[in-house]
């Protein structure tokens, strides 16, 4: 253990946002006397408020469900929905069109849209003068530190069979984690090309340098099923993938 995390002061929160316990970490000599760090963490919950506000499936007043609708054509499209559209464009080729958000019923962003927008929350606390930072947003993770000298953050991986089960700790200094698998929510993942929900794994965790593609590329990986280690090095060799079968 050493002397930074002996010596360096922490503080946490925790926010219900999108359907899920959002939590905000933060370690370094000034996050409890720093005035500007309640302020920052209250703009990271608030951003999120937007994102769900805007993108949300559930609400019927979302930009996400007007277009669904009908209601809402692109010229009236808020600058996020733009940005959030190509990024999966960018999504389905690069994997294959194992990550769609047209399936299966209408333009469906939401297997985008929280990593995205995790990491675009994140990006403040990284602004933090001395701190190291994690945002967890229902087990999809950003995390930052601010020097040499800080100690790797330590990611607990959850047994999708036993989920009272650690199964793996992955170490990460700066960028993303992500799961995509049956046992939160279910078998709620479609195979774009099949249209079947696919059952050969149980989970997929990938770890790389952004939340918003690892968070894809466990997505579609899951779909993929098969060797998703080979599959994910294929095509981007800096993440890695830790793949849980039956």
């Amino acid at each position: 253990m050493t002397g930074f995390e002996v010596t360096a002061e922490r503080r946490s929160w925790v926010q219900q946002i999108m359907g899920m316990p959002i939590s905000v970490h933060l370690r370094g000599a000034g996050v409890r006397s720093d005035p500007s760090v309640p302020q920052v963490v209250a703009e990271v919950f608030e951003q999120l408020r937007a994102v769900d506000r805007l993108f949300s499936t559930y609400r019927p007043d979302s930009q996400v469900s007007r277009i669904r609708r009908g209601e809402l054509t692109p010229n009236h499209w808020h600058p996020w929905v733009h940005e959030v559209f190509g990024l999966c464009e960018q999504a389905r080729r690069r994997t294959d069109g194992y990550f769609d958000a047209w399936l299966p019923a209408g333009f469906d962003p939401s297997g985008l849209v929280k990593g995205w927008a995790v990491e675009r929350a994140a990006a403040l606390l990284a602004e933090l003068d001395g701190c190291d930072s994690c945002l967890n947003a229902g087990g999809d993770i950003v995390t930052s530190v601010c020097s040499l000298n800080s100690p790797a953050w330590r990611v607990g991986i959850e047994d999708p069979g036993d989920r009272t089960r650690i199964l793996a700790v992955q170490e990460i200094r700066t960028g993303g984690v992500a799961t995509s698998g049956s046992a939160a929510r279910g078998a709620h993942i479609i195979d774009p090309h099949t249209g079947d929900r696919p059952h050969e794994l149980l989970a997929v965790t990938v770890t790389g340098p952004t939340l918003l593609w690892a968070d894809i590329y466990a997505t579609a990986g899951f779909a993929h099923g098969g060797d998703v280690v080979s599959w994910l090095r294929a095509r981007a060799p800096e993440y890695r993938a830790l793949v849980v079968g039956p």
